[in-house]
């Protein structure tokens, strides 16, 4: 299963926790990671929340006005990788 199809499973605390953990897994391998210490990743974390927008712009779905657990794992996933 790949990262987005597994985003799109996630419903509760517990889903989140667990994808979370895979996530950790990854860095560790250092599967696609870009900001791998935490100042990099934090801001660049910060930077696509402001950003966000943009992105469900063009996945063509409106941006979340109340974030579901889903939504912080796309957060989580962007923040790899954001610059």
């Amino acid at each position: 299963m790949n990262i987005q199809e597994k985003i799109n499973t996630i419903e509760s605390r517990t889903d989140l926790s667990a994808f979370i953990e895979d996530l950790r897994g990854s860095l560790k391998s250092d599967e696609g990671w870009t900001n791998k210490d935490l100042s990099s990743f934090l801001e660049a974390m910060s930077a696509w929340v402001s950003d966000m927008d943009g992105y469900f712009e063009n996945i063509g779905e409106q941006c979340p006005q109340k974030p579901e657990w889903k939504t912080f794992a796309q957060i989580l996933v962007a923040a790899r990788i954001y610059e």
